[in-house]
């Protein structure tokens, strides 16, 4: 199991570097890695979802400002969020 000190930094984990560069920065194995990230018991699955999820904010803000002055994707992706965050609740 990958220790909480050893994983990798907020800016690593939250620019959508595939798990098996992490794993390589790291020196462990792409499939330890993935063991480690499943474990939602563990540290290391906490902060690596967070950190995707930090992502995700960000590019959606993203997308919102785009939307807000009319670009024609953005305004798409954005209704289609809005529908994927409706059937989520």
């Amino acid at each position: 199991m990958l220790t909480e000190q050893k994983y990798p930094n907020r800016t690593v984990r939250s620019i959508y570097l595939k798990i098996s560069d992490m794993a390589v920065m790291l020196g462990i194995s792409a499939t330890q890695l993935r063991e480690d990230i499943a474990d939602k018991s563990t540290e290391v699955s906490r902060r690596y979802h967070r950190g995707k999820a930090a992502s995700r904010v960000k590019l959606l803000h993203q997308e919102m400002q785009l939307a807000y002055v009319g670009s024609p994707l953005a305004l798409e992706n954005t209704r289609n969020n809005l529908l994927d965050m409706e059937d989520d609740e």
